[in-house]
């Protein structure tokens, strides 16, 4: 498919649409389009290496460990 078929698909698909639901396809778009910032290098992060005790890993680990693989129904 050309560009401009795909641009005409998709504008008519979006009028198909709902008017909830295009505003979650602008959001979309918006996260689609934004620029990813860059990161810092890892030599900016070494000051910050043993500011968590072992006691705060174990906690946030035990946190994400029972947290993870539950479905939260209502929220689907």
């Amino acid at each position: 498919m050309d560009p401009q078929a795909l641009k005409k698909e998709i504008l008519g698909r979006i009028d198909t649409l709902s008017y909830e639901l295009q505003r979650k396809l602008l959001a979309y778009i918006d996260v689609l389009t934004q620029r990813v910032p860059k990161g810092v290098p890892g030599k900016r992060l070494l000051k910050f290496s043993g500011s968590i005790s072992k006691e705060e890993l174990q906690a946030m680990e035990q946190a994400i460990e029972d947290g993870c693989e539950q479905i939260d129904a209502p929220e689907w």
